[in-house]
């Protein structure tokens, strides 16, 4: 080749020119992290400060509501409850006679309400019968076993479809157990049922004999239930009407300790249906 032939000078490369369509593009693509950042710091958030403010301002209020819990702060009181209250005082114990008649003056029904005891016991699953010659509670309704339980007059007679429902579990229908001895072996099997709620029958409440129709007319003639409230130990059970005689209802209240064991009760209150309560001194009864 010659030398003297000259070469041809290359060819110069000229400037890409973006299009309209690349130059948008290339400003949706972000292109560091700051613009992620900014991006980013579009979605509103809450400062630190405002969060702690607000959950400061939660537990001073926590804190006062508490405060005035303990402070004893009062809820609105009718006035007749307020006329009531000014008739007890709170802190004495009334001879049980005394109690009787204070808690029927602090009555402010206009129907003839209950008189109620409650019975702060030593104890759980406490429960039986007691016959209360001046008082009429609910009606009890009888379950019996044994030969004879069709002509006792119960509310319904148990045979073996009857105890495995309770075995399972199923009480509810019924609140006392009336049986014979021959039937004891076969309650056996369902204590674990019974014993927990009471129900089991007893020679001590009368609730195991022979003579069932005699058992069944008993608890229907007068008989109340008493038992401590569920997983509690305080027994609430009717003694009589506001109208009646003091006299009365002392003699249902002394009747009622005398089943459950004065050494059982730690305090009594007395309380008609809207009223006052009473505190009862144990000494009196």
């Amino acid at each position: 080749m010659d030398d003297s032939v000259a070469k041809e000078p290359k060819a110069k490369k000229e400037p890409k020119v973006s299009t309209a369509k690349e130059d948008v593009n290339a400003s949706q693509t972000p292109q560091s992290g700051s613009e992620t950042q900014n991006k980013d710091s579009n979605v509103t958030t809450t400062p630190q400060s405002d969060r702690d403010s607000k959950e400061a301002a939660k537990a001073k209020k926590l804190k006062a509501s508490k405060a005035s819990k303990k402070k004893g702060v009062s809820k609105y009181r009718s006035v007749k409850y307020k006329q009531a209250s000014e008739k007890v005082e709170k802190s004495k114990k009334y001879s049980l006679t005394e109690a009787i008649d204070t808690a029927k003056e602090s009555s402010y029904t206009k129907f003839d309400g209950s008189m109620e005891i409650h019975l702060g016991t030593n104890a759980k699953n406490i429960r039986g019968l007691v016959s209360l010659p001046f008082a009429s509670g609910k009606k009890l309704r009888i379950l019996a076993f044994g030969k004879g339980a069709e002509d006792s007059g119960a509310d319904m007679v148990g045979d073996d479809a009857k105890l495995n429902e309770i075995i399972r579990g199923i009480t509810s229908s019924f609140d006392v157990i009336v049986t014979t001895a021959e039937w004891m072996p076969k309650l056996a099997r369902a204590a674990k049922i019974l014993g927990p709620r009471g129900l089991m029958p007893s020679p001590k409440n009368a609730t195991i004999t022979e003579n069932l129709k005699k058992a069944v007319t008993e608890i229907q003639s007068g008989k109340v239930e008493y038992k401590t409230e569920k997983g509690g130990q305080v027994v609430h059970l009717t003694i009589g009407k506001v109208s009646q005689s003091s006299e009365e209802m002392a003699a249902n209240v002394k009747i009622l300790f005398n089943s459950i064991g004065k050494t059982k009760v730690k305090k009594a209150v007395l309380s008609p249906s809207m009223g006052m309560g009473v505190k009862v001194d144990l000494a009196t009864i």
